[in-house]
């Protein structure tokens, strides 16, 4: 009765103790019960995690396939940007070789031209000194002109060498020229074209006994007046520029002649050219046509320009027949073609008996 007794006597206050250690043992209950958690969540969740790594290496496989075919797209498009740069670096040669090449082309043409130009210039310079005798030197060639003012060269040509292993130049500077040989040409190159004009005048004097030069231009703009000059032909071979001079001195002035010879013998070819200062000379010396020069009878005939040379009257007709023909084949085009007409079979008046047939045959062909 009496612990009885005392759990029922009024209860003695409380009394409050901070206890700190507690709390303590709380946190890490509490701590302890999340780690558990957390355990028991991974054991539970373990085979979503396989599942996903499945799915991930499934995903992996198609996503390598997939960059397996981006890479091969990706290398082929490469390969035709690496095609297309070559054709364009290929087309940009060629444009520029092209280019190279018509640059090469308009400056050969450009050198050529240039080339032309002070051929031409030179040209107008220079002055033909024809049928010089053998002996002729470059100090008689200076003392004759240059008194019309400077010269710049002399070159000589159609000589003949004594050797044929010998050239042309070696014999003009060594003077070894063929002892047939009687006529040299020469070329003098004057510094002014003034100059080159004034020496014009020594044409046709005599150098020599029995050679009188022939002066003139060496540019092809120099014209040779054909209503003034005559054709020889059938002369001899071994002739001589100042036989035909004697020749024909006596229709009048001769300005110059010219006989056509061979480059590498220097004979004549058989025929040549007289120059004479008027037309009626001309007239004189067609008289002395069939007259016998050095045992040849010549032929003297009139110098024509092929420019000029009439057409024959058969070619000058010609062309007009053929416009007359073509105007008849249009107009027969044009109107409706009209041939011989038939004549008609005459119609017979007699009526055209019909073909009966016998009753015999008729029986039989029933």
């Amino acid at each position: 009765a009496a612990p009885l007794a005392g759990l029922f006597r009024a209860a003695a206050p409380p009394v409050l103790v901070a206890v700190p250690a507690e709390n303590k043992k709380r946190k890490r209950a509490e701590e302890g019960n999340k780690v558990s958690e957390d355990q028991s969540l991974s054991v539970i969740q373990e085979p979503p995690v396989k599942a996903k790594k499945i799915r991930k290496k499934e995903r992996s496989e198609a996503e390598k396939k997939l960059s397996e075919r981006e890479n091969a797209l990706e290398q082929a498009d490469e390969e035709e940007d690496q095609k297309l740069f070559q054709n364009k670096v290929k087309q940009k040669k060629k444009a520029s070789q092209a280019k190279s090449v018509v640059n090469s082309a308009t400056g050969a043409t450009a050198k050529q031209q240039k080339r032309k130009r002070a051929a031409d210039e030179a040209a107008d310079r220079t002055v033909f000194v024809g049928n010089l005798p053998v002996s002729c030197t470059r100090q008689v060639l200076k003392s004759l002109f240059k008194k019309y003012g400077q010269i710049q060269s002399i070159r000589f040509r159609s000589l003949i060498p004594a050797e044929d292993t010998v050239s042309k130049k070696v014999a003009a500077i060594k003077h070894k020229v063929h002892p047939n040989a009687k006529f040299i040409n020469a070329y003098v190159v004057f510094k002014e074209e003034c100059d080159a004009q004034k020496a014009l005048k020594e044409n046709g004097t005599e150098i020599a006994s029995g050679f009188h030069i022939r002066v003139d231009t060496a540019s092809k703009t120099s014209s040779h007046d054909s209503k003034r000059s005559v054709f020889l032909g059938n002369l001899p071979y071994d002739i001589r520029d100042d036989a035909v001079r004697e020749h024909f001195h006596v229709c009048g002035d001769i300005v110059g002649v010219r006989v056509v010879r061979d480059r590498s013998t220097g004979l004549g070819k058989g025929f040549g050219y007289v120059l004479f200062e008027n037309t009626d000379a001309v007239h004189l010396a067609l008289k002395l046509n069939n007259s016998v020069l050095m045992g040849r009878q010549i032929r003297v005939q009139r110098v024509t320009d092929k420019k000029k040379a009439q057409k024959s009257p058969e070619q000058s007709r010609a062309p007009k027949d053929r416009n007359d023909k073509k105007k008849k084949e249009k107009s027969c085009s044009s109107n409706s073609f009209v041939g011989e007409k038939a004549t008609p079979l005459k119609k017979s008046t007699k009526p055209k008996r019909l073909k009966t047939t016998p009753r015999n045959k008729a029986g039989k062909n029933k």
